[in-house]
């Protein structure tokens, strides 16, 4: 947790049986909220933005730096981001969409894995400590970038009728049933999909920084207030948690991605 957000939280001198009144400053709203920090071009940046610009730059950087002068036997840098890109275009593109259709979304897939890898482990990175991915708005843009591309692939792959008929789920062989279907399928595909999309990626990053916080908050509290045992046991679990979120972090970009592959997939899929 950073000292901007803590600072303005709460009191650093509360402890258990304080005379000043204060009891344990438990994390919450206010953990998620910062000040601007600088202004560009009339545009206030804040942590979490700033944050998202220096991920943008690193993902740019790095694999500008491991491929702009790729060579036969690679060194060092260009096996890491040949291992990287193969991951993404291997383990999660052609498993879903295959070689021939899934070839040429490889880039995005692959800068959508690692600008959400990166943006989501900065919870654990000192004096950044916080996973831009747990404000809604980024989740959102990136949920809104797939979405866009999976409608427009979708009609322009099978028309306006046939789209319509792709993301409703119509067939006549339901019978009677093919208006109840037709309407769930179109309200799931249109408006519930690109929304479970965005959530799934934000509450988890959102819960796993609370817990963070949670933790740390607790493990300098009990401290200051000279229960040594319990500190010691609390920040023992906010190492355990700093490893669980290591492994959350990598899975939810991996599931972005994978989902981003699976509507695609279904946009481009023949209608029966």
């Amino acid at each position: 947790m950073s000292a901007e957000k803590t600072t303005l939280a709460f009191d650093w001198s509360c402890r258990i049986l304080a005379d000043n009144g204060c009891g344990f400053p438990a994390p919450g709203l206010h953990s998620f909220l910062f000040k601007p920090m600088f202004t560009v071009g009339g545009y206030e940046f804040n942590k979490p933005m700033l944050l998202a610009l220096i991920s943008t730059v690193l993902v740019v950087g790095f694999f500008w730096a491991a491929f702009s002068k790729p060579k036969l036997v690679p060194g060092k840098l260009q096996m890491i981001g040949e291992a990287g890109y193969d991951f993404v275009r291997r383990g999660i593109v052609y498993e879903t969409l295959g070689k021939r259709d899934g070839e040429k979304y490889v880039p995005l897939m692959v800068s959508l894995f690692f600008f959400i890898w990166i943006i989501n482990i900065w919870s654990v990175v000192p004096l950044m400590q916080f996973p831009v991915s747990s404000i809604i708005a980024f989740p959102a843009a990136l949920a809104l970038i797939v979405y866009v591309l999976w409608m427009s692939l979708t009609f322009r792959k099978h028309g306006f009728v046939g789209g319509l008929k792709n993301v409703s789920g119509y067939d006549k062989s339901l019978g009677a049933v093919l208006p109840l279907v037709v309407v769930i399928e179109f309200f799931s595909n249109v408006l519930v999909r690109p929304f479970t999309h965005m959530v799934r990626l934000f509450a988890n990053m959102f819960a796993g920084h609370l817990l963070l916080v949670m933790f740390t908050v607790s493990s300098w509290y009990l401290l200051n207030s000279w229960m040594i045992p319990a500190a010691g046991v609390s920040f023992v679990m906010t190492m355990v948690m700093i490893v669980f979120e290591l492994f959350v972090q990598l899975v939810q970009a991996y599931v972005f991605v994978l989902l981003a592959c699976t509507y695609i997939q279904g946009a481009l899929a023949k209608h029966h």
